[in-house]
C-alpha cells in the first residue's frame, strides 16, 4: 500500500508510522495488532459517547462494499480529512489498506482542501466542511475537482444540497452509525425521490414503531434496530422521516422536528432546530430554537408569519428560544436542548 501523508509518499508500514499524525499512527498500531477488534465510540447523539469494540472483520466487509460501489482500486487517491478517532476517519484508512489506493492525509479542519493541490477521487466530509468549502471561491473550485464525495455525521440543509448539485461531483448523503461501522445506505444528492439505497446484500424492514431495522448478513451482528422513523420504498430503500426519540407529542398529534426543519430551512441564515417545549394544555408544543442574538419583536413576528404559510397548523412553533451557542456532541451534532 502507498499512503501519502502530509504530501510525502510512504511505501512501508514503518514509514507510515514514522510520519503519520499521532491519531493515524495510533489507529495503524491498533489495526495491525493481534486483536480482532479496534476501539470506537458511539456518536453521543442520545447520551454521552460510550466505548465499543469494532470488529476488524466487519470493518473490512463494510470497506469492501464502498470500494465496490465507487470502483476504488490501486491508483485511486483517497482524502482523509476526518479524525481517525471517529468511525468515518478509521474507515477511510481501512479502505486505503484494502484497495491499495493512495491516501492523502490532511489535518481535520473546516476547510479541508486548503492545502490540497492533487486530484482527489474519493473523499468523506461532514456538512460543516462542505459548507465552508462552498463559501470560498478557491475551495469551491477544489471541491469541484473531487470525483466522489460522501457526507455524513449530520443532515445537510436543502440550500447546501442545491449548491452541491451545481458542481460536477458525485455527492452522496450517508446513512449509518458507529455500530454498523460506517454507512449502510447512500442517497445521491439531487435525487428528487430522497431515497436512501443499500449497499451489497443489506436489506431493510421496520419495527412496530415504524423505525428502521437493518439486516446485515455479512456482519457479525446480523440485525440492527434503530430509532429512525422511515418510510420504506422497497426492501433495499427508504426515505428518512426523523428520530423516534425527537417526536413531539402535542395533544396526541405526533410531529417530527426534522420534517418541520426541512420545510422552513430556506428562511434561516443561522443555525436553528425544532424541539419539544413544555405546554400546560397540550403536554408538549413545537418550540423553535435559534442560535445567536434574539430577533426584534417585529422580525420574530414576521418570521413566524412566514413559517405559518409553510407548515401544517400543528407544526407552527408556539415558543421561540434564543441560545448564544448550540450545545454539540463530541462529533459535532447539535444537541436539541432548549436551555
Amino acid at each position: 500500500m502507498e499512503i501519502t501523508l502530509n504530501h510525502r509518499l510512504c511505501r512501508t508500514r514503518d514509514e507510515v508510522l514514522a510520519v503519520a499524525t499521532p491519531q493515524v499512527a495510533d489507529f495503524l498500531d491498533e489495526w495491525y495488532s493481534p486483536a480482532d477488534f479496534v476501539w470506537g465510540h458511539t456518536s453521543g447523539s442520545t447520551g454521552a459517547p460510550k466505548p465499543m469494540k469494532l470488529s476488524k472483520r466487519d470493518m473490512e466487509e463494510s470497506a469492501r462494499l464502498t470500494l465496490d460501489f465507487f470502483g476504488i482500486t490501486a491508483g485511486t487517491t483517497l482524502l482523509l480529512c476526518l479524525s481517525p478517532d471517529y468511525i468515518a476517519g478509521k474507515m477511510m484508512i481501512v479502505r486505503a489498506i484494502l484497495s491499495g489506493a493512495d491516501l492523502l492525509v490532511v489535518p481535520p479542519s473546516s476547510r479541508p482542501l486548503a492545502t490540497v493541490d492533487e486530484s482527489v477521487d474519493f473523499a468523506a466530509m461532514v456538512p460543516a466542511q462542505v459548507v465552508e468549502s462552498l463559501n470560498d471561491a478557491e475551495h469551491r473550485a477544489k471541491l469541484a475537482r473531487v470525483g466522489a464525495l460522501i457526507i455524513g455525521g449530520a443532515p445537510l440543509s436543502p440550500a447546501t444540497e442545491a449548491r452541491l448539485v451545481e458542481l460536477p461531483v458525485l455527492s452522496y448523503a450517508t446513512y449509518g452509525m458507529t455500530e454498523t461501522v460506517s454507512h449502510v445506505a447512500l442517497r445521491r444528492i439531487g435525487d428528487p425521490t430522497m431515497n436512501y439505497r443499500t449497499l451489497g446484500s443489506i436489506t431493510f424492514t421496520t419495527d412496530d414503531r415504524g423505525c428502521l431495522v437493518i439486516h446485515t448478513p455479512h456482519f457479525t451482528l446480523r440485525q440492527f434496530v434503530t430509532n429512525d422513523v422511515v418510510e420504506l420504498t422497497g426492501e433495499r430503500s427508504f426515505r428518512w422521516i426523523g428520530r423516534y426519540d425527537h417526536v413531539i407529542n402535542s395533544g396526541g398529534v405526533k410531529i417530527f422536528p426534522e420534517r418541520v426543519e426541512q420545510k422552513i430551512a430556506c428562511l434561516f441564515t443561522r443555525r436553528f432546530f425544532i424541539a419539544a417545549g413544555a405546554d400546560e394544555k397540550w403536554g408538549e408544543c413545537v418550540a423553535l430554537a435559534i442560535e445567536g442574538e434574539p430577533l426584534s419583536s417585529v422580525d420574530e413576528a414576521a418570521l413566524l408569519a412566514r413559517i405559518r404559510g409553510m407548515v401544517d397548523r400543528y407544526e407552527v412553533p408556539r415558543r421561540v428560544v434564543y441560545l448564544p451557542v448550540f450545545s454539540e456532541t463530541s462529533s459535532g451534532k447539535v444537541i436539541r436542548r432548549l436551555s
